[in-house]
């Protein structure tokens, strides 16, 4: 496990998490399942408080995550599960998550029905673009991004670090390389590119950390030169 001067974002399936601790938040970072799904654990250091990004598998790995952040702050519940998006590998562990710690659920709220569907479990807060999530003295602010699903969102934790910078979780909507998979739709694409344009690369400034929901992060000085080329190539 490392901290903030090891932080990498380098996990593998089933490995040990990747810890980083900011001035206010404390970011844990797992791998999870069959298709090296990243879930999240984000820490409020005042509070305790915690926020789980993607309940995606192996419920117990996450749980352990939960508790792993503590050695950063102090001991606190998890307040809030968020799914990023509707799809079956980010939610598999969502119903026993919630069941062992009582947490609310968060989703774009385009998808919650659906993912309510596939879960059994309530979305309480379902999400739009705007709107803003309190995790004790954090603020997370929620990026509706169209395209990959009707309802995808990323969160973008501010004012965690005391330089300003910024930290976006951004589902399967933004990658290393490129933007989330469109089945080779059109609209579908020319939708999430430019959601993804507009909404997070003309607001955040280009030391913005990018945690992505499966793989390696990025930042998106690292990606913004590429964004002419990705819309040319259709995907």
């Amino acid at each position: 496990m490392s901290t903030t001067s090891g932080y990498t974002g380098d996990v593998r399936p089933g490995g040990p998490p990747d810890v980083r601790v900011l001035d206010r938040a404390v970011v844990a970072k797992r791998s999870v399942g069959p298709t090296d799904n990243a879930a999240y654990v984000v820490a409020c250091r005042a509070t305790g408080l915690r926020m789980l990004v993607d309940a995606a598998a192996d419920a117990s790995l996450l749980l352990e995550l939960v508790e792993q952040v503590g050695e950063a702050c102090p001991t606190g519940p998890l307040a809030v599960v968020v799914t990023t998006h509707r799809h079956r590998d980010h939610l598999g562990a969502l119903a026993d998550v919630v069941d062992a710690t009582g947490a609310r659920t968060a989703a774009g709220a385009d998808d919650a029905e659906a993912i309510e569907g596939a879960t059994g479990v309530e979305v309480t807060d379902p999400l739009l673009d705007g709107d803003v999530l309190a995790l004790g003295e954090l603020r997370l602010d929620v990026v509706h991004l169209r395209g990959h699903t009707p309802g995808s969102v990323a969160l973008a934790l501010v004012g965690a670090e005391d330089s300003g910078r910024s930290h976006l979780f951004t589902g399967d909507s933004l990658f290393p390389g490129g933007v989330g998979n469109t089945q080779g739709d059109p609209a579908r694409f020319a939708s999430l590119i430019g959601d993804v344009t507009a909404r997070l690369f003309e607001q955040y400034g280009d030391d913005t950390w990018v945690y992505p929901g499966h793989g390696r992060d990025t930042t998106l000085g690292a990606e913004r030169p590429h964004l002419a080329e990705w819309r040319a190539r259709g995907w």
